[in-house]
């Protein structure tokens, strides 16, 4: 118990450390906070008062800024490390969860959160994030994007799982505060102190070795896990020489969920509105002696060309696969040229986002590892051959598990596929509201409202054809194909949906 009661201070500690940047630019979000605590007439209040949240028949909410954090769900979906019955250790071939409903919301409409910190609205992005939290604590949605009024018959939730790093670096905090305030008695686990331990598991205490981070330009530019590792690192008493080396993933979360600034599956030529890494100068530069080590795949319009020649003069990233080929050689170029620097051993996949890639992932590290120049290896001195490529989403299923266990709010009655799936998209009623032809935000109006401004910016809908690509949709499938199938299940025996046009139903 000592030993606990030590790590978990440790961990207060390093938190309180690594989200010292992440809320510089922040200011306390008192408005929406206010809206939900004391307005009776904001389409955000909250009845705290009338709260159970040690009823052990509520669900468990998860949100990210889109569906990566469906790959957070799976991974809970799955979760068997104990026997149903006992609790004890082992498995019994049940998932742990299985009498627990779950809520998932994917705040797409609001999405990429990463972009935030770089448009300075750190204050916008935190009132997102506690708005996300709200739904999750409200009993409110609308049935489709076209309707007028709201249903109020969605359970609220027990505990909240924060399955996107961006949220977790700069809102977490904000939210177990804004929590505290109404009396709750309810957990919220994120992302990054899962993520930090799970990395730090594959080194053995005296071993050298370097830790990539690849995250959101916004998750890096918080430092959170940077700092969360080197400072759990001193504390657990890990000697060797680890050093930890950030890429910042502009753009491939985007890619993953279709988003039109970054990625255009009808396009066959380069496009005005791009807004992914160029050939050109700028932060993400695509470098021209670099190419054939990209190797970017242009089949399928997955590269945009201004030139039927290899010459391109114009060049656009218009695959998912191809933003990982960018940013991970760009990792490999930075160890490359530290000096000192030692072999990459670790990556983190610090977006919910990018497990959907991680067969090109591995596939990218395998070409890079054999990658020649002049026969000669460029990269294999500075990586191992084999890479732990970490999911932090393993250590977010046993912290939840140990609350669970810990406060006796395992449901005992509940099935895991009576869970729902929600989605935000923009609230065309509101007339401030400015979308693109694609009926998504602009760029422009998404990073240019204000904080404090509090209004209906979106609705949030139950998931369907209508509002998430069929691109999106074929990659759950296949990535995550129990989570699909939870999906499949909301659709078809959920009687919320039995009015939605069949063209827009999941259906198997």
């Amino acid at each position: 118990m000592k030993f606990k009661r030590s790590f978990l201070f440790c961990i207060y500690i390093i938190h309180a450390f690594c989200t010292t940047e992440a809320r510089s630019q922040s200011t306390k979000p008192e408005a929406i906070e206010n809206a939900i605590l004391k307005d009776k007439k904001n389409f955000y209040y909250v009845d705290f008062k009338n709260y159970n949240a040690t009823d052990r028949s509520l669900p468990i909410g998860v949100f990210d800024s889109g569906t990566g954090g469906l790959t957070i769900l799976n991974t809970l979906v799955q979760f068997d490390q104990h026997n149903n019955t006992t609790q004890s250790a082992g498995k019994d071939n049940l998932p742990d969860f299985a009498k627990e409903k779950f809520i998932y919301l994917a705040d797409q409409a609001n999405m990429p959160y990463g972009n935030y910190y770089s448009e300075k609205k750190n204050d916008l992005l935190v009132e997102h994030i506690i708005k996300d939290a709200q739904f999750l604590l409200s009993d409110k949605y609308y049935l489709n994007g076209e309707a007028k009024n709201y249903s109020s018959d969605k359970q609220k939730v027990k505990a909240i799982v924060i399955a996107c790093n961006t949220a977790t670096a700069y809102g977490k905090e904000y939210i177990e505060e804004f929590i505290k305030s109404t009396g709750l008695q309810l957990k919220v686990i994120g992302v990054i102190d899962a993520g930090a331990q799970g990395t730090l598991d594959v080194f053995k205490k005296d071993e050298n070795g370097s830790i990539g981070v690849f995250a959101t330009v916004g998750t890096i530019a918080s430092k959170g896990y940077e700092n969360t590792i080197l400072a759990l690192k001193d504390k657990l008493g890990y000697t060797g020489n680890l050093q930890v080396y950030n890429q910042g993933g502009y753009g491939l979360a985007e890619a993953v969920d279709e988003e039109p600034d970054f990625i255009n599956r009808k396009a066959t030529a380069p496009t005005a509105n791009y807004r992914g890494p160029k050939l050109d100068s700028g932060a993400y530069k695509i470098e021209k002696t670099l190419l054939d080590v990209y190797n970017f795949d242009f089949s399928n319009h997955k590269m945009l060309c201004d030139s039927k020649t290899d010459d391109c003069g114009n060049m656009q990233l218009n695959a998912a696969d191809n933003y990982a080929r960018y940013h991970l050689v760009s990792l490999m170029e930075k160890i490359r040229k530290t000096k000192g620097a030692q072999p990459l051993k670790a990556l983190v996949l610090g977006c919910t986002h990018y497990p959907f890639l991680i067969t090109d992932i591995r596939k990218i590290l395998d070409d890079l590892y054999n990658f020649q120049k002049n026969g000669d290896f460029i990269y294999r001195p500075f990586m191992n051959k084999h890479i732990e490529i970490i999911d932090p989403a393993v250590n977010v299923a046993t912290e939840l598990y140990s609350y669970l266990r810990q406060q006796n709010l395992f449901n005992p009655a509940g099935n895991m596929n009576a869970s729902e799936f929600f989605i935000s998209v923009p609230n065309t009623t509101n007339k401030a509201v400015i979308t693109d032809d694609q009926g998504r935000f602009t760029y422009s109006y998404k990073y240019g409202r204000n904080a404090g401004e509090i209004q209906e910016y979106v609705k949030v809908v139950p998931f369907s054809r209508n509002n998430i690509p069929a691109e999106t949709l074929n990659r759950i499938q296949t990535v995550i194909p129990s989570t699909y199938q939870l999906i499949q299940k909301f659709h078809t025996s959920n009687s919320k949906l039995a009015n939605l046009p069949e063209a827009e139903k999941i259906k198997p």
